[in-house]
This record gives C-alpha cells, structure tokens and sequence, in this order.
C-alpha cells in the first residue's frame, strides 16, 4: 500500500511546558527497537505507524518552528486520530510545566534536564506495537528483536511514502493474527503475538483506555494475556501507554543508573529508589528516562553488557 507523495492534513502541536524535538529525534536515532535513524539534515522527523482503532498506515513529517511542533500528514488514516497518536508518541499530550520544578528541587535532575535538553520519554508508536516487541524480544537480545520486528514490517507490513522517502509501517493486529511462521519467531511467541492481536481489536490495548484505569488494574489486565508478565505488562503502561509517573522495579539498569547519576557508593535497593523518586512525581517515569539514558551515555560498555542481559528474560517476562 502507498500513499500519495503529497501531504494529505497539516497539524501543529504546542507543547505545553519545555520541549525539543531535536532531542526526541536524537533518542529516536538511538533507540534500537526503533530502528530509526532519526532526523535528517534539515531537522524533518519522518515516523510511520498503524493508527490505533482502524489501523490504517500513517506517515508524518515532524519539524520544530517558533517552539510548535508542525506535522504533515500521509496515508489513509485519519489525520485527527494521526496527530492524537504523534502527541502520545512524543509525550506531547502531558502537561510539562512541572517538569522544570522537579529539577529546581533536585540538582541531579536539574543537570540531566539540561544536558538532555528537557527530552521527554518518546514512547513505542502504540501499545500493541510495544507488547508486539517485548513478546518478540524475550530470551534473544535486542538487536536480533530489531531484526526479527524490522523484517516482519518490511514483509507483512504497509508502506507510506512521505515525500519520497518509503517508510515499512509494522503491521497492524488484523494482519499479525495470520502471521505465518517466521524466522526467529518460536511457536509459542506466534500464539503470543496472535493473542496480543487481537487484545488490540477488542480495545484492551488502547493507550487512551490503559492510560485512565487504575495503574495496578491495567497491570492485572495485561498480565492477562499470554506471554506476559510483570516485566512486560510495566513496559507496555509506561513505554506503550505513556503513564507519565510511574517508577517500575523491573528495570535492571535501573539501580546503576541511579548510583552513577546520584554518585552513590552502592546501587540503591527499590525501596530506597521508590523512596527518592517520591520528589519526582508527578513525572516519575520522565526522570527513570533521563537516568538510563546518561547511564547508557556515560557507560556505554557496561550498558550494553546489561542491555544483553535484559533482553533475556523468561517465558511469562
């Protein structure tokens, strides 16, 4: 499937409280279940998604000007749900004022803000899409995940094309439910990923539905489906749904982090991180993102020692 060359819709985005998309574009490059190289040369972010409810393909063209966020629309879907979804994605759709406070209360956090120019937690394009990657990801390590998932976009998946650049769209749930047996993909991660399909056709994955439930309910519902457990169903609220301020356990470099950022002579137990991340509500999960992300700039070889270790985790993860 492609799109037209030219835009179909145009919106703007104001961000509410300090943003840049330079540095979203920056984590983007960086992150590898995105597989995306980020920004180009002139600062234009391109992303290419399954729109939540209908699933149609969607392509964006995102730059930053005078402090808005503008968008060009392509595909199918629709543009007003498409801009919903890039708000989310970019964590856009939070009130941001705040954040600065949490770092005037805080130095260490004040200095992450700074150093990493307010970056805001740039999420998985959905929360299908980011339950899709944490089944796929289980007990191989993230770059054969990244593979794995590129090559089911590039083989199952639509294409959109923004201005000529052909981006593959990772497939929509109706499309998953008959994935055939793929390279990489055991049996039991294809029943797993035909469940989380259709959880996503019944609504159970929508982001604006898991984002107003009880955080612990959303936790039990996704722990409902197979192949998920505590580990997953965390990733999928915070990196899928985008709650805004919650601090998880199961993040294994977490505890690192914390000691290297905070200077600290051993890693800190949970009870004594959940304890010093009360000073930065409401935005909990914002600050564990700056935190991992110097970890892994600081360190990048003992980061990537325990990126490989994380990506291991046990069937029910």
């Amino acid at each position: 499937m492609h799109a037209s060359l030219a835009p179909v819709s145009h919106f703007t985005i104001v961000p509410i409280g300090p943003y840049s998309l330079a540095a979203s574009a920056s984590f983007i490059g960086g992150f590898t279940p995105a597989a995306h190289p980020g920004a180009d040369d002139r600062g234009h972010l391109h992303l290419a998604f399954c729109v939540e409810g209908d699933w149609q393909p969607a392509g964006v063209c995102l730059t930053e000007a005078d402090g808005a966020i503008e968008g060009d629309v392509f595909g199918p879907a629709d543009p007003t749900a498409v801009r919903t979804q890039v708000a989310r994605i970019l964590s856009l759709d939070v009130d941001g004022t705040r954040f600065a406070a949490v770092g005037r209360a805080d130095p260490v956090v004040s200095d992450l803000q700074r150093r990493f120019d307010y970056l805001r937690p740039v999420l998985f394009w959905s929360p299908y899409e980011s339950l899709a990657w944490f089944l796929i990801g289980q007990r191989i390590s993230m770059r054969q995940a990244s593979r794995i998932k590129s090559g089911i976009a590039r083989d199952l998946g639509p294409k959109v094309d923004v201005h000529g650049d052909v981006l593959d769209v990772f497939p929509g749930p109706r499309l998953v439910r008959d994935l055939e047996p793929t390279k990489g993909i055991s049996d039991r991660k294809l029943v797993w990923l035909r469940a989380a399909a259709d959880a996503a056709l019944e609504g159970r994955l929508d982001a604006a539905r898991l984002r107003s439930m009880d955080e612990e309910a959303a936790l039990a519902g996704l722990r409902e489906l197979p192949g998920v457990g505590p580990f997953t169903a965390e990733g999928v609220l915070i990196r899928g749904a985008g709650a805004p301020d919650r601090i998880t356990p199961f993040e294994p470099r977490l505890p690192r982090a914390v000691a290297h950022a905070y200077g600290l002579p051993a890693e800190p137990t949970d009870a004594e991180i959940i304890a010093r991340a009360e000073g930065w509500r409401p935005f909990r999960s914002w600050v564990m993102v700056l935190l991992r992300l110097a970890y892994a700039r600081d360190l990048p070889g003992e980061d990537a020692r325990l990126h490989g270790r994380s990506g291991r985790r046990p069937p029910g993860a």
